[in-house]
């Protein structure tokens, strides 16, 4: 055994005589990795690979995956609690039909600082510099939730980059409010305890993650959770996805900086250069969205010039991928994307 491990059962057994069980439980807790997903190289689900790699461009380190050799590229813009993996699992339902997924860890989650970028226009001349760096001339993007103002400011500031563009649940406005402050304490035993708690009850009951998720992303009735729960559960697919999904929030640590980063620009955005988008643009968007309210959809879609929509009727904040009517919604975007990408 190391000096580490008897350390570590050391604590352990003291754990156990002086404080009882649960302080045995969460010493454990603390001694176990978690099984998150790691690794710049690896398999999210069956078919879809991830290879990260590091772009140093003019505005600074970038970390991104990019799918396929030919074809035109869509930049896959994650949302919070994210990063590239996350990118590349979103946009996973596109790989088969010709195009190039550019998916790029936005600053402050996984391998891209935070110093590369905080605020939307930033964030946005920094997926210009990646594009440069990577000789692309144009992309289409599809962004997802808190990923969708740094995609809507890119499409305005640089509209040569861009031919098409779709928003699934994006954020289109200020976020009202000031968070509950929090000890530093109570923030460290939710980074470090917290997730693995979570991570353990997946293990055990993965429905009740799913049906704690949908009371943050939905406005559903109790009778609209059950149902969609057991469409999760009973779904082996959408099943499988959303156990990959939530795993792309792990470890939480790699993605705090960029998440908070979010919350702070959500409650301080300005208003959105929404009205200088000259890019065809669809919007998608849940009329039961729980996260980003639909009206922030409705928002984008009554100020982007020309923009078209899909409402998701009596869906939330996941519906594109985890919902019944999820084929139509992705549907209609790849008809989106396939008509007005470069050559069609």
């Amino acid at each position: 055994m190391t000096t580490r491990g008897r350390i570590r059962k050391a604590l352990t057994v003291a754990a156990v005589v002086l404080l009882g069980v649960p302080a045995a439980f969460v010493l454990g807790l603390l001694a176990w990795d978690g099984d998150f997903p790691e690794g710049d190289r690896r398999v999210l689900r069956p078919g879809v690979q991830l290879d990260l790699r590091t772009a140093e461009t003019a505005r600074g380190p970038v970390e991104y995956d990019l799918y396929g050799s030919a074809g035109p590229v869509v930049l896959s813009v994650h949302a919070g609690l994210g990063g590239a993996d996350q990118g590349r699992l979103f946009a996973a339902w596109l790989q088969d039909d010709g195009f190039r997924v550019l998916s790029p860890s936005r600053p402050g989650y996984l391998g891209t600082p935070l110093s590369s970028g905080r605020t939307p226009a930033e964030q946005a001349d920094l997926l210009a510099a990646l594009l440069d760096e990577l000789r692309i001339e144009r992309v289409g993007v599809l962004a997802a939730s808190a990923g969708a103002p740094v995609a809507y400011t890119f499409a305005a500031r640089h509209p040569e980059r861009v031919w098409g563009l779709v928003s699934v649940g994006g954020t289109s406005r200020p976020v009202p409010g000031t968070p509950a402050p929090g000890s530093p304490v109570r923030t460290a035993f939710l980074n470090t305890i917290g997730q693995k708690l979570v991570k353990l009850t997946a293990n055990v009951s993965l429905g009740t993650i799913v049906a704690g998720t949908l009371d943050e992303t939905s406005t559903f009735t109790a009778e609209q959770k059950a149902q969609r729960t057991a469409h999760i559960m009973d779904t082996p697919q959408v099943r499988e996805f959303f156990t990959t999904m939530f795993g792309t929030t792990f470890p939480y640590e790699e993605r705090m900086p960029g998440t908070r980063n979010d919350s702070e620009q959500a409650r301080a955005l300005p208003a959105l250069p929404l009205a200088q988008v000259t890019t065809p643009s669809l919007i998608v968007h849940g009329t039961q969205d729980g996260d980003v309210p639909f009206e922030d959809g409705v928002h984008a879609a009554g100020q982007i010039p020309g923009a078209q929509h899909h409402w998701m009727e009596d869906d939330d904040h996941l519906g594109f991928w985890l919902s019944p009517a999820a084929g139509d919604a992705q549907g209609a975007a790849r008809q989106f994307l396939l008509h007005h990408s470069p050559g069609r």
